[in-house]
Order: C-alpha cells, then sequence, then structure tokens
C-alpha cells in the first residue's frame, strides 16, 4: 500500500487527477484497448474531476478510449432526481470532458430486477477487460462505496441497506432531513474494487482520520472494509494533512520518506 499525504484537499486532489491522467496515458501508449475507470461520486473526488476537466480543457488528457463504471446508485431514486449518482456525475465530470456516452456504466436503481441488474453489471466489467483504475472514497466508519460495516471482503456487486450513520451523513444531500435519503443503494462489492489492478482511494479532512488509521495500520477486518486494501498489490491511498492525524508519527515519517515527500 501507498500512502500519499498531501499538504490539503485541494493537493490531493490534484495529485490524484494527475495519476489518473498518467495512467490512462501509460495505457494508451502500449495497446489501443480502452482504459477502464472506475469513479465515485460524494463531495470528495469533486476536486479530482475538477483537475481533471481542467487537464482536458488544456488539451493534456482526453477520455475518447475510456470505459467507466461508477461505484454505486440509490435504489428508488428517479435518474433526472439532483441527488442520483447520475445527476451526480454529469453535473461534475461527464459533461464536462469526451467520455462517449456509450461508454458510461452506472447502475440502474430502478430495474425491475435488481438482483439481475447487479450480476449484469460484474458481467460488463468482465466484458471491458476488467477495471485498470478503481477511485473511490471512504466513509468516517472506514466504509468502501456502500459497502458498510461488517460486509463481506469478498462480496459482489448488490443491493444495500444502509446504517443509520451513512443516512445521517448522506442527509446533507436531502435538505438535511434523513428521512428523504434513500434506505437502499445499489453498490460494487468489495472484491468488485480490489479485483481491479490499482485502486485509488481519497480521505480528507479529520473526521476521516481514525478511518484512515485503522485501515493503514489496523488488522484487515470486515470491520472497516477499506482494510481490505492492505492485500491489494497496487493499492494507492491519497490523504492530506488531517486525515492523517491519527496515525502513529513513525507511521507518517514512513510514508512522508518513501513518497520522498518532505
Amino acid at each position: 500500500m501507498r500512502l500519499i499525504i498531501q499538504n490539503n484537499y485541494d493537493d490531493g486532489s490534484i495529485w490524484a487527477a494527475r495519476h489518473i491522467a498518467q495512467a490512462i496515458k501509460d495505457k494508451a501508449a502500449l495497446t489501443d484497448a480502452p482504459f477502464v475507470l472506475g469513479l465515485a461520486t460524494g463531495s470528495t473526488p469533486i476536486g479530482t474531476y475538477a483537475e481533471l476537466i481542467r487537464m482536458y480543457q488544456a488539451g493534456e488528457i482526453s477520455f475518447k478510449n475510456v470505459i467507466t463504471f461508477n461505484m454505486d446508485e440509490y435504489v428508488g431514486l428517479p435518474v433526472e432526481h439532483p441527488e442520483s449518482y447520475h445527476s451526480f456525475m454529469d453535473k461534475y465530470f461527464f459533461n464536462h470532458v469526451d467520455v462517449p456516452r456509450e461508454n458510461i456504466n452506472i447502475l440502474d436503481g430502478n430495474a425491475p430486477d435488481l438482483k439481475a441488474e447487479c450480476d449484469n453489471y460484474e458481467k460488463r466489467i468482465v466484458a471491458a477487460g476488467g477495471i485498470d483504475l478503481f477511485l473511490g472514497g471512504v466513509g468516517e466508519d472506514g466504509h468502501l462505496a456502500f459497502n458498510e460495516p461488517y460486509s463481506s471482503l469478498q462480496s459482489r456487486t448488490r443491493v444495500m441497506d444502509l446504517t443509520y450513520d451513512t443516512l445521517l451523513v448522506n442527509s446533507r444531500f436531502f435538505d438535511n432531513d434523513i428521512n428523504n435519503v434513500p434506505r437502499q443503494a445499489m453498490s460494487v462489492g468489495v472484491a468488485t474494487v480490489t479485483d481491479a489492478k490499482e485502486v485509488l482511494i481519497l480521505a480528507f479532512g479529520h473526521k476521516k482520520a481514525r478511518a484512515l488509521q485503522a485501515a493503514v495500520e489496523g488488522p484487515m477486518t470486515h470491520v472497516v472494509t477499506l482494510s481490505a486494501l492492505q492485500a491489494h498489490p497496487c493499492g494507492v491511498i491519497v490523504c492530506d494533512e488531517l486525515a492523517a492525524g491519527e496515525l502513529k508519527v513513525n507511521t507518517y515519517r514512513y510514508f512522508k520518506e518513501v513518497e520522498g515527500i518532505d
């Protein structure tokens, strides 16, 4: 596991965006096969998307040969709802870059058969050649995507019942009314994410400090699903100084030293 400790949210977001852009370019130099990119929603990746958009507008990167798969979507929320993850991705990324619409994959939370939709999503990922890089965030309790604590580390895409803590955190997007938050979501599983060739996780702010500490220094456990990244051959976490606040001094020094960050 790599831990990239940046000064603040903006620096971390820029680092992540440039890392993603370079990964796309590196694959393009070797093959004509599309780059398969896993994407996340929520406030955390907005800065990363903004930098990727800036790079695209500056002619530094193209997404024409990129296929995307999003991590999750609410169950029962209309696609056109402003808080659906379809709407989120259009607003913060897809409407501003050249990803072909036919290359965009997001779970359908209104599918008549939700299990079949989840199973087919896994098949679509395999048919695309597997995910090259999965971008994600982490919840305050250490959850990855909507894989709440005690989710199996071998889990696959499925319907999840959301915990009270997750509903409470997400209520800020629904007029701060927890009753307006959908009670279920469709989510890729932990194993779906860790099957990616590379996993890039963002963790910013003091509210993520305990989750980051548990994932980096604690045991690999279903209590903290992000801890599954410990076993990944190419797992990267980008954090800021606030999120690194609960790490042991020697852990902090180690990752600063190996990454050559002063």
